[in-house]
């Protein structure tokens, strides 16, 4: 479902309704959402307070708010935090997704990319109309166990297959629209989204890959073959991946969620799913920005001076 139509309209982001959602019972919390909401009601918008303690972040708990079609649809989503709880948030939204701004209250911030004394400058931004919605992929993940779709599970970083207990490796066979690619014997194998290829994909050695790309990364962990690299393919292709024999322990983790404990026989689809998660980009804040802020490139040059920005394109396609 795409996004709600409001924001993607320069004429109509004068008064939006923004939902404010963070891990509730943290004083730093409480702290920031009084300010952010201040600062939105300073812009005219409409907030609705959403804190919730952690375990009540199942998919598609972010509703009963109102329905995306309705006149009361939430325009944007404001999310305190680090990119854990962003992840939350995807999962929270479900099949009904709606565009993010990310306040970092964590550590690195890949995905909660604004500071909080930022929040001012983005809105001001959106205001003016100088932003942009990045849609990023999201997938399904499917376990086939006995014959049958056994449950299902929409994530946006990465799905991995992990040897767990006793800790050998184990063989993962994948599967690329009904052919077999490769045997992987490791301790296990991740598969990316490009929003994930900054987590556990970069941790094991795989490859960045920009955000707004349709494609999977799979990336063996500590593979018994070295010939065994990562590969990136399209996101248009069905993938199956199975574990003939796994561990006692051996488990099906979605976005750091443990989705199913593996048993012989089971099988997982991965593959495109129609919601994207959408973030909000302001001129200031891009995609190689964030890349030389977190990962500290600068080939060893502290202090040396960062290039202006050039212009950005709004919404309506103008500069």
């Amino acid at each position: 479902m795409p996004p709600p139509q409001r924001l993607r309209s320069p004429s109509s982001i004068d008064h939006l309704r923004v939902a404010i959602v963070a891990p509730a019972g943290l004083p730093e919390v409480a702290d920031v959402a009084a300010r952010v909401g201040a600062s939105l009601h300073r812009y005219g918008h409409t907030v609705i307070d959403r804190p919730a303690p952690e375990g009540d972040w199942g998919e598609s708990g972010f509703h009963p708010l109102p329905a995306a079609d309705s006149a009361g649809a939430i325009d944007l989503v404001v999310v305190l935090g680090g990119d854990g709880t962003m992840l939350r948030t995807a999962r929270w939204m479900g099949y009904r997704q709606v565009p993010v701004i990310g306040v970092n209250l964590g550590h690195l911030g890949f995905l909660a990319d604004f500071s909080r004394d930022e929040v001012d400058d983005v809105l001001s931004e959106i205001a003016a109309g100088r932003f942009r919605l990045v849609d990023h992929l999201m997938f399904e993940c499917e376990l086939i166990r006995d014959g049958g779709s056994h449950r299902h599970q929409l994530g946006l970083n990465e799905m991995s297959v992990l040897a767990g207990p006793p800790f050998s490796m184990i063989d993962i066979l994948l599967q690329v629209d009904g052919e077999l690619a490769t045997t992987y014997r490791s301790d296990g194998l991740i598969v990316s989204t490009p929003v994930g290829s900054t987590a556990h994909n970069l941790s094991a050695g795989g490859p960045l890959v920009r955000k707004d790309i349709d494609a999977f990364v799979f990336t063996p962990l500590n593979p018994h073959t070295l010939t065994n690299r990562t590969v990136v393919d399209s996101a248009a292709r069905r993938y199956e991946v199975s574990v003939p024999r796994p561990n006692e322990g051996s488990a099906c983790v979605v976005d750091g969620h443990v989705f199913a404990p593996l048993l012989p026989g089971d099988r997982l689809r991965i593959r495109r799913a129609e919601p994207r998660f959408t973030l909000v980009e302001t001129r200031n804040h891009g995609y190689y920005r964030t890349l030389r802020e977190k990962l500290h490139w600068g080939g060893g040059l502290r202090g040396a001076a960062t290039p202006v920005a050039g212009p950005i394109t709004t919404p309506d396609g103008a500069s």
